[in-house]
């Protein structure tokens, strides 16, 4: 594959000891700056597919991340009817996380939340211990597989579920409103550091194991990030030989040629160190893909095929039912044909996936990126969850990964990302339209094309998938050409 988005309730005590006295009633009204708004106007919508993502402090500043965790506050902070508010708050290692975080903390206890800071952990364990510690809502700052200057904010709401687009559209009002009354004294929020948050949470990953994983040799590309002592640890808990590279985050490296979105030093360190498989997670760890014990890459879409048919098997997949995106590749939707699995395409973003899982109450669902979401374990995609279940798969039927990812066989997919001026307008270019008209008829039914904005970064995603991998590269080729020469 080539790879060229309410008035604090501030009574009440403490649910985490903060010593607070008795809330006083008085309350301070505080402008908003005009400058920070202006920062704001003429903007495109803030939340992207998965929060707010930007250049750390130039479109990501520490202002608006204020903006963002206060107005948050006053949207969130309402719903859970507790006399005293809390939200979680985590990070991923990257430098400018520092900075991110004393600004949403700032915010959260402006407007007189309590704010539990869990420090780096995965962006599943705050969405899990948002609900652990039964917080009205959860902060994470991260940008995932972004590279190291981007950064980003999650928010997820009560029990640990991301936000829907009508939550964020309120809560992008609330920033460009500014505060209102802020209150004052024992009213303002308090800041708790959260000792326990990574135990707890690989207490709670642990319960995807059903079979122990002794005599598994696992190498884990942790991406320098969130999932450096996570992963490691979850894994060696259930019994794997682990082999840990790119473990040492220093909050410049994350990202950084390794990770899901640079495999290369896995594929080779699995080979040169004999082992099993690999795993290769991103920065906030909520991805998982993997490498065969020859170094071949198993994909999101294989690693679905492989946990619906182990969950089929054991009749566990709701509804036979598996749940993914439109990237899916076109051998997922016929091995799961071939196995009577009925699939529900979405929107790209796990979102998406887990809306459509709980409206229908389906068991399993993901993307191709590595974002797999099984409800059971969890409010959105795990990596450290999908790899204990899948390494559980191979220590259950004692068969190797490429034996258990047969069942899924490729179609060559080429995907070029094209870096554009307006990506919300380019598909509508005539000179696309027609590009994209002249592909799909040359494809027929032997292969399809996709042209979609990311939510995350300002490209246009060009897709192709054919028989063969010549005439896939050739029509993405010339999509993205037309793509690149809009103005």
């Amino acid at each position: 594959m080539l790879t060229a988005r309410v008035c604090p309730d501030a009574g009440g005590e403490s649910r985490f000891d903060t010593d607070s006295a008795a809330a006083r009633a008085a309350r301070s009204p505080v402008s908003f700056s005009a400058g920070i708004c202006e920062k704001f106007v003429g903007m495109a919508r803030l939340f992207g597919t998965d929060g707010v993502r930007g250049v750390a402090n130039q479109a990501l500043t520490a202002e608006l991340a204020l903006a963002l965790s206060s107005a948050a506050a006053r949207r969130l902070g309402s719903v859970g009817g507790h006399a005293r508010r809390v939200a979680v708050v985590g990070r991923d290692p990257r430098a400018s996380g520092e900075m991110l975080e004393a600004a949403v903390i700032a915010g959260l206890t402006s407007e007189g939340v309590d704010a539990l800071r869990v420090g780096v952990v995965p962006t599943p364990a705050v969405a899990y211990l948002t609900s652990a510690y039964d917080a009205d809502f959860g902060v994470m700052i991260s940008a995932s597989h972004n590279p190291m200057p981007d950064n980003g904010i999650k928010i997820f709401g009560p029990g640990g579920h991301k936000l829907d687009d009508a939550t964020e559209d309120r809560i992008e009002e609330l920033v460009h409103q500014g505060p209102g009354d802020r209150p004052v004294g024992a009213s303002i929020g308090r800041v708790v550091d959260a000792d326990d948050a990574l135990d707890r949470y690989l207490r709670h990953a642990g319960k995807a194991v059903t079979t122990r994983l002794d005599g598994l040799t696992v190498v884990v590309d942790c991406a320098h990030g969130a999932a450096s002592v996570a992963a490691p640890q979850a894994y060696r808990a259930a019994g794997a030989n682990v082999i840990a590279i790119n473990a040492a985050p220093d909050g410049l490296n994350i990202n950084d040629r390794c990770g899901s979105t640079h495999m290369e030093a896995l594929q080779a360190a699995v080979v040169s160190h004999g082992a099993d498989l690999g795993i290769a997670h991103d920065g906030d760890a909520d991805r998982c893909l993997a490498v065969d014990a020859r170094g071949r890459i198993v994909d999101g879409d294989a690693i679905m095929v492989i946990l619906a048919l182990a969950m089929q098997e054991a009749g566990e997949l709701a509804s036979n039912t598996l749940v993914t995106t439109v990237m899916s590749n076109l051998g997922l939707h016929l091995a799961m044909r071939a196995a009577g699995v009925t699939v529900r395409t979405t929107s790209v973003g796990d979102r998406y996936v887990l809306e459509e899982l709980r409206a229908g109450e389906f068991s399993l669902g993901g993307e191709q990126s590595g974002h797999i979401v099984m409800p059971t374990l969890g409010t959105t995609g795990d990596g450290i969850v999908t790899a204990l279940r899948l390494m559980s798969r191979m220590a259950q039927t004692r068969k190797p990964l490429a034996a258990l990812a047969d069942p899924m066989q490729t179609l060559p997919q080429v995907l070029i990302n094209v870096a554009v001026a307006d990506k919300a307008t380019v598909a509508d270019a005539p000179s696309v339209r027609t590009a994209v008209a002249e592909a799909e008829a040359a494809l027929g039914d032997t292969g399809r094309i996709l042209l979609r904005p990311s939510g995350t970064e300002q490209v246009v995603r060009v897709m192709v998938e054919a028989a063969d991998e010549d005439t896939a590269r050739q029509l993405a080729v010339r999509v993205a050409e037309q793509v690149s020469a809009v103005r």
